[in-house]
C-alpha cells in the first residue's frame, strides 16, 4: 500500500525524524490557509499523487510550459495561483504513464535553504532477507539514470536484524556522503531513526529524494515516497486510515474486497486462473502467441463460488477485455466450484467476448459437464497450450 508524501512525512516525524512543517490541502482556500500557518517567505507546494518524478511532471491542460508539480511561491498569493492550477488537473510524470493522475490534494510546505542534496533509501533485499539500504550523492535526480550513468555514486549495504542499526553505519553513510562534524552526526542519528520507521511500520520501500542539508548545516528529509508491505496491515489499522482510492484502480479495490490477487494490465485478455506460478504462465503463453493480458488474477487455492463471480465480474468490468482465459488446475480448487462461478457469473453479467475455460484437475469431469450442458457459448480447451490458442485466435475472429 503507497501513501502520500505528507503521510509518510508525517510517519517519519513519529519517529523523530527531521521534516520541515507543512500542511495538507484539498481545496485553494485550505491551500492558502496552509500557507498563513507557516512562516515564510518561501513556500513549496506539492502535487501529493502515488508517483515519482512530480517536479519534471507537465499538466495535461496547462500549456507545454507551464511549471511542474513542485513549484516553488515567494507569496502566499502565489501559493493560491499554484493551487488554482494544480488542483482537479492531470499530472503525468514518468512514473503515471501517458494517462496521468488527477491532483485531488496538495502538501504545502516550508520552503528551504538548500545547500547539498543527497539519496536515501531502504528496502527489503531479498537475497539477505534484510533491510538494505542505497545511498548516494546525487540527490533530487532519478536514482535509476544515477545507477546506469555514474554507478560508483551509488553505495548499498544491508543491516543485520540481529543488531539493527550500528554505529559503523552511521559513518559508512557520513563517508559515503562527504558529512563531517555535526552533520555526519546528524546524519547517522536519521539513519537510525529511518531504520525505525522501516521495521516498526512494515515498510516495503522508503525513499527520501532528496535527503538535504541547509544553509544552516541541518540534515533534513526533504521528501519521502513510502510503501507498506500489505500482508502487514492487519497488524497496523492506523496505517489503513491512510488509504487513498481514489489513487488506485476500481477493479483492484473490488478484488481486494474479495482477498483476490488482482493487478489490471493493458491488454485485452482477461485471465483467471488459480495459483501465481500458473498465472504467470498463463499471462507468457498469451504473450507468446501475440496478444497481451489485460490483468494477472489469482482466485486462490479455496475460492468459493461467490469469490469466482466475483473474479469474473471484474474481468468483464474492464472495457479493455475483448477475450477471457479461465485456466484452472484443480489441487484444493474444485473444478466444478470453478465451472459454477463462472456459469453464475456470466448469467449475472452477461457474455459479450469469447471465453475460453481449461479445467484439470479435481472434478474435472465434473467441472467439464457444468459447462457442457449451460447452454453458454463457452469454448473448451484441453491444455494450456490450446487455451492459449484458441483465446487469441477468437479475439482476432471476433
Amino acid at each position: 500500500m503507497n501513501i502520500h508524501e505528507y503521510q509518510g512525512k508525517a510517519v517519519l516525524k513519529e519517529f523523530g525524524a527531521p521534516v520541515s512543517a507543512g500542511f495538507p490541502a484539498l481545496s485553494v482556500a485550505e491551500a492558502v490557509e496552509a500557507a498563513r500557518k507557516l512562516p515564510g517567505p518561501l513556500y513549496v507546494v506539492k502535487s501529493q499523487i502515488h508517483a515519482g518524478g512530480r517536479g519534471k511532471g507537465k499538466f495535461k491542460e496547462l500549456p507545454a510550459d507551464a511549471k511542474g508539480g513542485v513549484r516553488l511561491a515567494k507569496s502566499i498569493e502565489e501559493v493560491e495561483s499554484h493551487a488554482k492550477e494544480m488542483l482537479g488537473n492531470t499530472l503525468v510524470t514518468a512514473q503515471t504513464g501517458p494517462a496521468g493522475k488527477q491532483v485531488n490534494r496538495l502538501y504545502i510546505e516550508d520552503g528551504s535553504d538548500i545547500s547539498k542534496e543527497f539519496y536515501l533509501s531502504a528496502l527489503v533485499d531479498r537475497e539477505t532477507s534484510r533491510v538494505a539500504f542505497v545511498v548516494s550523492t546525487e540527490g533530487g535526480m532519478d536514482i535509476e539514470k544515477v545507477a546506469h550513468d555514474t554507478p560508483e555514486k551509488i553505495l548499498t549495504f544491508s543491516v543485520d536484524p540481529a543488531t539493527g542499526i550500528m554505529p559503523h553505519h552511521g559513518r559508512t553513510v557520513a563517508k559515503a556522503l562527504g558529512l563531517g562534524g555535526e552533520q555526519a552526526k546528524q546524519a547517522a542519528t536519521v539513519l537510525g531513526q529511518v531504520y525505525a520507521a522501516f521495521v516498526g511500520k512494515d515498510m516495503a520501500m522508503l525513499e527520501i529524494n532528496p535527503l538535504i542539508v541547509t544553509t544552516q548545516g541541518q540534515v533534513k528529509c526533504l521528501d519521502a515516497k513510502v510503501s507498506f508491505d500489505s500482508n502487514s496491515l492487519y497488524r497496523h489499522p492506523e496505517l489503513m486510515e491512510l488509504r487513498d482510492e481514489t489513487e488506485e484502480d476500481a477493479k483492484e479495490i473490488e478484488a481486494s474486497k474479495y482477498d483476490l490477487a488482482y493487478i489490471a494490465l493493458d491488454g485485452t485478455i482477461g485471465c483467471m486462473v488459480n495459483g501465481a506460478g500458473l498465472a504467470m504462465a498463463t499471462l507468457d503463453i498469451i504473450q507468446l502467441y501475440g496478444e497481451s493480458p489485460a490483468n494477472f488474477l489469482d482466485v486462490g487455492g479455496g475460492a468459493s463460488e461467490e469469490k469466482v463471480t466475483a473474479a469474473f465480474k471484474i474481468i468483464t468490468a474492464d472495457p479493455k477485455v475483448k477475450g477471457i482465459l479461465v485456466n484452472i488446475f484443480g489441487g484444493i480448487m474444485k473444478c466444478d466450484v470453478i465451472a459454477r462461478g463462472v456459469i453464475a457469473a456470466v448469467k449475472t453479467v452477461g457474455l459479450e467476448v469469447p471465453l475460453v475455460v481449461r479445467l484439470e484437475g479435481t472434478n474435472v469431469e465434473e467441472g467439464k459437464e457444468i459447462i457442457r450442458t449451460s447452454g453458454l457459448n463457452v469454448i473448451p480447451a484441453d491444455d494450456l497450450d490450446d487455451a492459449a490458442q484458441k483465446i487469441v485466435a477468437a479475439i482476432k475472429k471476433a
